[in-house]
């Protein structure tokens, strides 16, 4: 099983901020949450924009990383362009 974690302003179609997976072989960041379906249409539309930040097992990950049973994927969006939190800093 795989835990998702959606956090900042992500949630699932029905509001939730965690969901959990069965996994049977190891996929991509990207494939699993496009088996989601409409839970996670949101997500998958900001993947495709580079807007979402991924980790896994609290390691910066891509939406190209394999995920296997037991690991726990972190999604936050950001929009890249802060001069604060994820974005670069100026300063």
């Amino acid at each position: 099983m795989v835990t998702i974690t959606l956090m900042g302003d992500l949630e699932t179609s029905d509001g939730e901020r965690s969901l959990s997976c069965e996994l049977e072989d190891s996929l991509s960041v990207k494939q699993l949450i496009k088996q989601q379906g409409r839970k996670l249409r949101q997500v998958t539309r900001l993947l495709r924009e580079n807007k979402v930040m991924v980790t896994i097992n609290r390691r910066v990950a891509s939406e190209d990383t394999s995920v296997h049973d037991g690991d726990e994927i972190s999604l936050v969006a950001h929009d890249g362009m802060s001069t604060k939190g994820l974005g670069p800093s100026f300063y």
